[in-house]
């Protein structure tokens, strides 16, 4: 069982330095600048995206989960934030739209850069990891189906916290501060 737990380690790492260091500093930029910021992404992908705008929050940006009955109108200024994975779902394509026209800029993170959703978005954050598009055809990770992409999401998201935790001057205990009390 060691070997198993030794090669997902080693498949995320290798994920993750491998990540295009100027697509992060984008990225950070476009975070950075943000008014508000909205973020979508479907099954587990939508699970990470929640994650992260939770982290975002508690920087004390104005983040919010698109479907949620708060997630406010995006215009200049604004940035929506997607996950597509395999390149698109219909879902991610129509959100770019819709941000684009309301003058909102849009980041996708993806593990397919070609992909009609990063092609549409201003800015793309690709993560070279196995998802569910490429697991039948060329398997390569010892994780099942989208799960090597959906884990390094979790990771990279943190760290993209940390950097931006820095950049903007919030130490620890803010964040904390911002933490539900609700629990």
């Amino acid at each position: 069982m060691d070997d198993i737990y030794r090669k997902a380690v080693d498949e995320l790492h290798d994920v993750l330095v491998a990540v295009d260091k100027a697509e992060v500093a984008a990225a950070l930029d476009v975070l950075a600048g943000a008014r508000r910021i909205a973020l979508y992404g479907v099954g587990r992908e939508g699970l990470q995206m929640k994650g992260f705008a939770m982290r975002l929050f508690h920087l004390g940006l104005d983040a919010h989960v698109v479907g949620d009955m708060t997630t406010p109108h995006l215009g200049d200024g604004d940035l929506l934030i997607v996950s597509a994975g395999p390149g698109d779902f219909s879902t991610v394509s129509a959100l770019i739209g819709v941000a684009r026209s309301a003058g909102a800029k849009s980041l996708c993170v993806t593990a397919e850069p070609d992909g009609a959703a990063p092609r549409a978005a201003d800015v793309k954050l690709v993560v070279p990891a196995q998802t569910m598009a490429r697991d039948t055809t060329a398997p390569s990770s010892v994780l099942p189906m989208g799960s090597l992409y959906e884990g390094a999401l979790y990771v990279l998201f943190e760290i993209l916290i940390l950097q931006l935790r820095e950049r903007l001057a919030v130490d620890a205990a803010e964040m904390r501060s911002r933490h539900t009390n609700l629990e």
